[in-house]
């Protein structure tokens, strides 16, 4: 709600009031989970200070299953137009499409071993660049010789299972499989900071102006395609980690997500999106 001229959160409890105000001048994106409410007035004042407000389940997981968070979009066109003019100039070429999402990602692979090289918490834990060097210049060789998105998104889907594999061995979760729907701590924690992943790259996708149709590799018919796939640059070198030590280590929820954000901010995971998409943007496409 807004309040002498503040956005606060309120929380009733028996016959006592508490208010906790949110600093939005430095707030880009705001969830707001089960049984949260919010007034005309906070949202106007959330509006103008540009934070991306999004409606969400419990955990910062959706509403309905199998639906991506619905994101309210502040109504303030004072955005930068180079970017999406860029983006679009480039994205009708499919071959110059594919360049960019293989230019995406690598950018990933390059992420996952610099914060698995850095974070001294991961290493401790197994989590370490040098194990998985061989797999990751293996797959900088097929993403290179890919001829299509749909070879990429393969290489995507594999990779991604060999590190699920190697996160479940060097954390003792033997028979580990991906799983929706409570299947397990991991595969609920996975669900969870993924979500946030969701969020940081709607984040920068709006600040920048991109519409999320106008995707590289997930589907163009799919809401929010683009978003999944800046998204994908910070799943597995943060949240797949934490994810599975938070599993092994058997702690809540709450730990987790706080877990989970203090890795984006030490590894300014939200300035490497932005930097990403605007590489992007700037190098395929051709200057209004």
């Amino acid at each position: 709600m807004q309040k002498d001229g503040r956005v606060v959160y309120l929380s009733e409890e028996y016959k006592e009031y508490r208010y906790w105000n949110i600093p939005i001048a430095n707030t880009t994106c705001l969830l707001l989970g089960t049984g949260t409410s919010i007034t005309q007035a906070a949202m106007r004042m959330l509006s103008q200070a540009g934070v991306l407000v999004g409606f969400c389940g419990g955990g910062a997981t959706p509403l309905f299953a199998g639906v991506e968070i619905e994101w309210l979009t502040p109504q303030n066109e004072y955005r930068p137009t180079e970017y999406v003019q860029r983006w679009l100039s480039f994205w009708f070429d499919e071959s110059k499409r594919l360049d960019a999402a293989k230019y995406l990602e690598n950018e990933r692979l390059n992420y996952i071993c610099s914060v698995w090289r850095k974070d001294r918490t991961f290493k401790m834990e197994g989590f370490d660049s040098d194990s998985i060097e061989k797999m990751i210049d293996l797959y900088r060789e097929k993403i290179s010789e890919a001829s299509s998105i749909g070879k990429l998104l393969q290489l995507e889907a594999d990779l991604t299972k060999r590190l699920y594999k190697h996160a479940a061995n060097i954390t003792g979760l033997s028979g580990f499989s991906r799983q929706r729907s409570h299947a397990d701590p991991a595969n609920d924690f996975l669900d969870h900071g993924n979500y946030l992943a969701y969020g940081l790259a709607a984040t920068a996708l709006w600040a920048l102006g991109i519409p999320h149709a106008f995707a590289l590799m997930h589907g163009k018919t799919r809401r929010g395609a683009l978003v999944f796939d800046i998204a994908d640059l910070a799943k597995d070198a943060i949240v797949l980690p934490n994810a599975f030590i938070g599993a092994k280590e058997g702690i809540e929820d709450r730990e987790f997500r706080a877990r989970c954000l203090q890795s984006f901010v030490e590894h300014g995971a939200l300035n490497f999106m932005f930097d990403q998409v605007q590489n992007i943007a700037i190098h395929y496409g051709i200057k209004p």
